[in-house]
């Protein structure tokens, strides 16, 4: 089933904000923020959101370190959570604003980072930052674009946000179907959670509330990085290079418990990077189809 895009689904968005709590006025944005701090009590603890130390934290950093290059820069974390992206960045030495609008993730990102320079952290909303114009050399966001509300508008927003030049990270995936390949992965997990019983730490409670936050996305039923791209092309972005996702997948799979190595196989994850241009002549915008230049490796390999 094709998903409507996000300028159609926008407006279904808004239907279903109505709808999804039972007070009127209660945003949407405000059930997000509410679920992701309640999940802050927890969220080292499931799989796939702490980054281990070693193979894990490196195959983590090596797109961040290839977009950004060797050299301090001034890199906006957007939806940093309890500061797990944020160690990689500043471990890299630049300098970081870590932002985040929920107060929960944050108290747990200060208190893992106290003391450290370079770092800042900001309670904001990474849709409307209020930051100022051309502020960064680089911004980063790791699983943050599926749970936008307004995509065209915040691509805008963070496109504002660089300096000419400045690049961009996403780490993101379709989290809302599995790919073919993941049905079987998904099945053995199943069986394993009956077996042995959940994983409390892996949404838990939560994971129905999780559905219905999902449901009223305009990336609800899916995000695909050939959707993302003309979006990030419309906003002015250039040079957008498609990357695989599978080296942070194997190095999740090193030390992992069989039922964690399946789940790194369920959903179909990509990075994607692309720059603010130097000026408009130096890079004319391009087809957003021809603009992407995907770095791939061999289909061989497990995602």
């Amino acid at each position: 089933m094709s998903r409507s895009p996000p300028s159609t689904a926008a407006a279904t968005f808004n239907i279903w904000r109505a709808d999804l709590m039972d007070g009127a006025n209660f945003h949407l944005k405000e059930e997000i923020r509410d679920y992701w701090s309640k999940r802050s009590e927890t969220f080292d603890l499931a799989f796939g959101h702490r980054i281990a130390p070693g193979p894990e934290a490196d195959a983590w950093q090596r797109p961040i370190r290839a977009a950004l290059g060797s050299q301090p820069k001034r890199v906006l974390e957007l939806a940093c959570g309890t500061g797990e992206v944020t160690r990689l960045i500043h471990d890299l030495g630049h300098e970081v604003t870590a932002l985040d609008f929920s107060e929960a993730m944050l108290a747990v990102a200060r208190k893992k980072h106290a003391g450290k320079p370079r770092l800042r952290f900001l309670l904001a909303d990474a849709e409307q930052t209020m930051e100022p114009d051309g502020a960064y050399d680089a911004i980063v966001c790791r699983h943050l674009v599926w749970t936008l509300t307004q995509p065209e508008e915040t691509l805008k927003e963070w496109f504002r946000l660089l300096r000419p030049g400045g690049r961009l990270v996403i780490f993101d995936g379709d989290w809302a179907k599995p790919k073919p390949s993941g049905q079987i992965a998904r099945l053995l997990i199943s069986l394993i959670d009956r077996f042995i019983g959940a994983d409390q730490n892996y949404d838990g409670a939560l994971s129905s509330r999780h559905s219905r936050i999902m449901e009223a996305l305009p990336f609800g039923s899916g995000l695909r990085s050939e959707e993302l791209t003309p979006l990030l092309s419309a906003a002015g972005f250039v040079a957008i290079q498609l990357q695989s996702h599978g080296p942070i997948a194997r190095a999740q799979r090193k030390n992992a418990n069989l039922r964690n190595k399946l789940r790194t196989l369920v959903y179909r994850r990509f990075i994607l990077t692309c720059m603010r241009p130097w000026t408009p002549t130096h890079f004319p915008q391009r087809n957003p189809v021809d603009a992407v230049r995907p770095v791939l490796e061999p289909t061989s390999q497990p995602r």
